[in-house]
This record gives C-alpha cells, structure tokens and sequence, in this order.
C-alpha cells in the first residue's frame, strides 16, 4: 500500500484518487464532489478530479464549506428529481473555544448549520440558507421514499454543555426546511452527548439514526416520519466514541461500518474522557479499525463484524461510504490518514457467501 502502518482487508482494492467525499454521480455520468468552495468532478471513475465551478463567491456568513479530503464533513445527495443538496457548517464564522475552568464554552463560541442547492448539477447553487445552529457531520443524508430529504443536524446545549441532535427536513428539494425535536442523552463535556448520527429509512417507513455516544455503543433513535424522533434507546451495537456510517445497498440489505469498542483481539484501547471535558464518563478511543457489518431484517440481526482496515499508527474513521453501483461499495477514511485512505470492496465478498 505504500504505507506498512496501513491495512485493507485480502477482499478490498484501494481506489485510484485520495478524494474522500462525498460523492454523487451526475445525469451524464460524470461524479462530483465538493471540495471547500469548489465542485471537482471526475469523468473517468475517479481516478482523475478536476476543479470545475466555484458554489457561492460572495461574502458570509454562509459560505459553502464541503471541508477538504481527507476531512470532508458535508453531506451532499442527488435526489431523485435531480437536485443536489448540500448541508454544512459555516466553517468561516464559526467560533470555539473551550473554558478550562468553567468546563463549558466560552461565551463567545457559537456555529451554525447552513444547506445551498443546485438545480443544474452543480453549476449554479441557489436558496443558501441557514438552518439551524451546532455542526454538521458526513454520517449521512438521505431521501425517503416520501420524497423528503433528512439530515442529521447537532446542536450544543450548555450547563452542562454537551452535543445533541435532531433532523432537519426538506420536502421541497432543499428549497425550505423544517427542524425536529432535540435528542438529548445528557453528558458533559466538548465531546460529549448524542451526535454524529448514522441514518437510514427502513422498509416499514421508519427512519433509523445511530447515534455516536460516550456509552460504549451507538443509542438508537426511530422517527415515525423522518422528523421526529420519540423512540430512542441503546442499540446493542458495540462502538468506540467515533461516528459510524449506514447505508440501504440495492440489495435491500443495510451496511454498517464503524469503529467497533475494542480491537479484533479484543483488547481495550486507551480511555478518554472522564474529566467534564472532553466527556462525563470515559469512551474508548479505538480509531484504528475500521469494521463492517450487513443486516438483512432492518438492523435488528448483523453479521458478524469483519475488519476492512487497519491504521496502527494513526486512525481510520468518520467513514463515508457510497455504492458506486450495485454491489460495490466505496469506503472512505474522512478523519486522520494524510493521504484519504480509499478504498472498494463488493458486498458478495463479505455476505451472501
């Protein structure tokens, strides 16, 4: 791989380009991704990007920010009509800064969430708007059957500060948006609470978000309309305090690909937290493995989880993982590697066998 502190697993191949993400593929074929202000586009299956438009060259607050490979935290989705949509922090004006003794943000610190669409793919972006506050995380953005489009959005409670979570909802393409309730698992600290959700639409209509938390598994929460979500609970799923990514496959079967609680061996990382700052009660830190799991009755069973890849020396996580076509999967590290560690793998290779 170019890299021995790097592993993918027998039945994976590393993808051409270190570009992380998201992507979509456009009505002629081409992909595109968005790269801070700029759409990069790819008319030979991502093996070369080129820069192609600028989103929104005027002055904030609201200026687009698709983030930069590897760190690319801005859901973006091509509906079915043909709209591109894209939700993201307004990195320019956003403003942290943790108080050490008071254990909460300063006064000061604030972000808020933005979304902009395009009608044309990707050449001319209207309707920038701000949504709500908090921060954005590429752990997904779906279309429900419905036609709605759901993001996953966080916000920040403070005293005691901590992350929360609700959805925001369009139903006219991007064009206006709605919020819904507050998903709130307490906690204290700048990494603390529920955040960072994986989302899904199941077949009976519901919607799925597993939410990151310092509780040594994902929580999860269901909503019987994409909105509102009033069922929440822990989800048996082991995780380390790192995001997961879920994604329905043509198959009908859902993917999962996480950072599991403890490594393969079984052996517990390193703890963090447990001071009132980064969280309440310590979370394990394992980054290094990335798993994978398929679920075939709507995330109640999942196969046994098999490790994809593997950074001893540094992390694989914030996965981002796309279907390029049926059946084959790419997944994308969004976090520590320098370069993206990138790579493919087909879903027959690790279920169905």
């Amino acid at each position: 791989m170019g890299d021995d502190s790097r592993w993918i697993h027998p039945q994976c191949e590393l993808l051409p380009s270190h570009m992380s993400g998201p992507f979509v593929e456009l009505e002629d074929g081409t992909l595109l991704t968005v790269e801070g202000n700029m759409t990069m586009v790819s008319v030979d299956d991502g093996a070369t990007w080129t820069a192609r438009n600028i989103l929104y060259d005027g002055e904030g607050p609201g200026v687009p920010d698709g983030g930069e490979s590897p760190v690319n935290r801005s859901p973006l989705i091509r509906t079915r009509e043909g709209a591109l949509i894209m939700v993201y922090t307004d990195m320019a004006n956003r403003h942290w800064e943790w108080d050490e003794e008071a254990q909460e943000p300063t006064p000061e610190s604030h972000c808020e969430v933005w979304a902009i669409r395009s009608l044309d793919d990707g050449w001319t972006w209207t309707d920038r708007q701000m949504i709500g506050d908090g921060q954005i995380c590429v752990t997904g953005i779906i279309q429900r059957r419905s036609g709605e489009v759901t993001v996953p959005c966080q916000p920040f409670i403070r005293n005691p500060s901590r992350w929360a979570t609700y959805a925001a909802v369009t139903a006219d393409g991007g064009r206006s948006w709605r919020r819904g309730n507050i998903i709130d698992l307490g906690g204290h600290g700048h990494h603390d609470g529920a955040i960072e959700a994986a989302i899904a639409e199941l077949t009976d209509g519901r919607v799925l978000m597993l939410l990151r938390t310092n509780l040594d598994q994902f929580w999860a929460a269901y909503s019987d309309d994409g909105r509102y979500f009033r069922e929440l609970g822990p989800s048996g799923i082991d995780a380390s305090a790192a995001p997961g990514f879920l994604l329905r496959l043509a198959s009908g079967r859902l993917a999962l690909v996480w950072n599991r609680y403890a490594y393969e061996d079984g052996t517990v990382p390193k703890m963090w937290g447990g001071d009132n700052h980064w969280s309440e009660r310590p979370a394990s830190s394992q980054r290094q493995e990335l798993s994978i799991a398929f679920s075939e009755d709507e995330a109640r069973n999942w196969t046994e989880p098999e490790v994809i890849a593997r950074c001893p020396d540094s992390a694989v996580a914030y996965p981002n993982v796309w279907e390029r076509r049926p059946g084959e999967l790419w997944v994308t590290s969004g976090w520590a590697p320098r370069p993206a560690l990138c790579f493919r793998l087909h879903e027959s290779d690790f279920v169905g066998r």
